[in-house]
């Protein structure tokens, strides 16, 4: 069964489906390790593990290179970022190709201006509702495998959320099947957007952003088809990192959460390239 349409069946169920974030093979291998459902590769995540802020600089190359990494760890639905489809409604349909390509399942787009910024950071600017409607439309026509069209909208923080909720109306309309409005900033507008909607709608988890906390239940009670927890990996990843440096530079020389390399590499396939390598190489005397 194709990766879409698997997709679209978790994404209709009752029970609420959690796409952790990944942006790497090492991420992508310790989901898979973990058994997730779906994975979402964020453009914020790749951005910072190229050393770079979430403000637009990364490019569809690079993006489609991680997803083709992930892929290759993790076979479950994948749900990627595409942030602005960068560029115009040409750009997004190569776009949706691209990322086709590259094995993802969802394509994200967002409804800001050029360069964008990420979504819990402040002055952001949109592009006009029927501009946006447009790129939508040439994702659809894009598409060859069935893939998710996931249209997101940053209206709250420019528009409020009335103009959100129309936002999102007039997406689905050009044929996006799944919404995401981001950065709701009240309870109240969280459980208010589903159920306007009239598609799947995502949640983005964003610790420390702009959106209150919410658990599981309580989206799964608002109507969420799933949750996107972008930072889940990276965010991890960077708060380890500056733990171990901390320590290293205080003077240990080892940092005292950190795995042996047996146990490290067994998470990226140790044991099935050992065993390809014992098929293949002739023996020695």
């Amino acid at each position: 069964m194709p990766d879409a349409t698997v997709l679209a069946g978790l994404l209709r169920r009752e029970r609420l489906l959690v796409a952790p974030g990944v942006y790497d093979g090492l991420s992508a291998a310790v989901a898979a390790r973990a058994g997730v459902e779906a994975a979402y590769v964020s453009g914020a995540a790749v951005s910072a593990a190229e050393g770079l802020p979430d403000i637009g600089l990364t490019t569809v190359t690079e993006m489609a290179r991680a997803i083709a990494v992930v892929r290759r760890h993790l076979d479950v639905p994948v749900i990627a970022d595409a942030d602005t489809g960068f560029g115009d409604e040409t750009n997004t349909f190569r776009t949706v190709r691209t990322y086709e390509d590259a094995g993802a399942a969802a394509v994200q787009l967002e409804d800001q201006v050029f360069p964008k910024r990420c979504g819990h950071l402040d002055d952001k600017s949109l592009i006009a509702a029927d501009e946006f409607a447009v790129k939508i439309e040439a994702a659809v026509a894009a598409r060859r495998r069935g893939t998710l069209i996931v249209a997101r909208t940053d209206a709250i923080a420019v528009e409020g959320i009335d103009a959100a909720i129309d936002r999102a109306k007039a997406y689905v309309a050009a044929g996006a099947d799944v919404i995401f409005v981001e950065a709701p900033q009240t309870l109240d507008q969280v459980a208010a957007i589903p159920a306007a909607v009239g598609v799947p709608v995502i949640f983005n988890v964003v610790p420390g952003g702009k959106s209150p906390e919410v658990s599981r239940e309580q989206l799964e009670q608002f109507g969420y088809a799933g949750a996107i927890l972008p930072a889940a990996t990276v965010g991890a990843a960077f708060a380890a990192m500056t733990t171990a440096m901390s320590e290293i530079a205080g003077g240990s020389l080892v940092s005292g959460r950190v795995t042996g390399p047996r146990a490290l590499f067994e998470a990226v396939g140790l044991d099935e390239w050992t065993a390809r390598r014992a098929r293949k190489e002739p023996a020695r005397a």
